[in-house]
């Protein structure tokens, strides 16, 4: 059998081959340019085409991709600001939450200055019945923290209810809005006494009764109820309300009259709790 001859070929060999191919063409073609003429416009015609075509395809293609680009940049972008603007909405609520506490704390503060006579804790309310108003709520200080039953509650601008029930480490407050809470009340002006009597129908007006004032009394709209000093659990002189629609009774015995309490029963967070005890009445 014979054997095939096998052909190496140096790439050094190719490489000057084809320089000299190409210097030979260049020579070629400046030699004989006029005479190539017509071939290279042939060419120029089928390659011109072409190439404006793939110029314009590459253009296009370019151009998307600067777009998918930009679009790219500014969905990161946009997913920055959204954080930024997450961090600070988070950081204004802080701060609204803060200047409120500040406020609460303000309205606590002037509260305990206006009865400085009397000793007093601070408390927060954590929870209330299951209304609008807070005539039964809970306060986060118990027995442990030296509370007893009926001592008086402070908020707003004055009396806010009761303590009925003592636990170590809470208690729970009946408001004087509640139906069932009754005040022995004072016309600071005149001293005439009155009975203040919760009413959570009359409270949806923002008022609730007030009822036995006696008929001679020398009262008048826009004066000013105080706790009196027959009560037997309230302590004297704290501000309960402002009065207004005094009629007479059917009776003619007694006057009767609504009162706007000076506590906002719908928004109670902070409370002051008086931890003096009325002293029984000496019979």
């Amino acid at each position: 059998m014979r054997r095939r001859t096998k052909f190496n070929i140096n790439p050094k060999h190719v490489l000057i081959a084809l320089v000299i191919f190409c210097i030979g063409l260049i020579f070629f073609s400046f030699r004989f340019g006029d005479k190539l003429s017509p071939v290279k416009e042939a060419v120029g015609t089928v390659v011109t085409p072409m190439q404006v075509g793939i110029n314009s395809i590459g253009t296009y293609i370019s151009d998307k991709l600067d777009t998918f680009k930009s679009i790219n940049e500014l969905l990161a972008e946009n997913d920055k600001l959204k954080e930024q603007v997450s961090i600070l909405t988070y950081e204004n609520k802080l701060l609204l939450q803060d200047k409120y506490e500040l406020d609460g704390l303000r309205e606590l503060y002037a509260l305990d200055q206006k009865y400085l006579d009397y000793p007093k804790v601070a408390a927060r309310v954590i929870s209330k019945d299951p209304n609008n108003w807070y005539n039964i709520f809970t306060i986060d200080k118990g027995s442990r923290d030296g509370l007893q039953k009926d001592m008086n509650v402070l908020a707003g601008n004055g009396l806010a209810g009761i303590i009925t029930e003592v636990h170590y480490n809470y208690s729970v407050v009946r408001s004087i809005i509640d139906d069932n809470s009754s005040v022995s009340g004072m016309f600071l002006k005149t001293s005439d006494t009155c009975n203040v009597e919760g009413d959570l129908q009359l409270m949806d007006d923002g008022k609730i009764r007030v009822a036995l004032i006696n008929k001679d009394a020398q009262v008048q709209d826009g004066d000013e109820i105080v706790t009196s000093h027959i009560s037997s659990k309230f302590l004297q002189g704290i501000l309960i309300g402002y009065v207004s629609d005094i009629k007479l009774d059917a009776s003619n015995m007694t006057k009767t009259a609504y009162l706007t309490p000076v506590v906002d029963f719908e928004r109670l967070e902070e409370v002051l709790i008086i931890t003096e005890l009325k002293e029984p009445l000496v019979e």
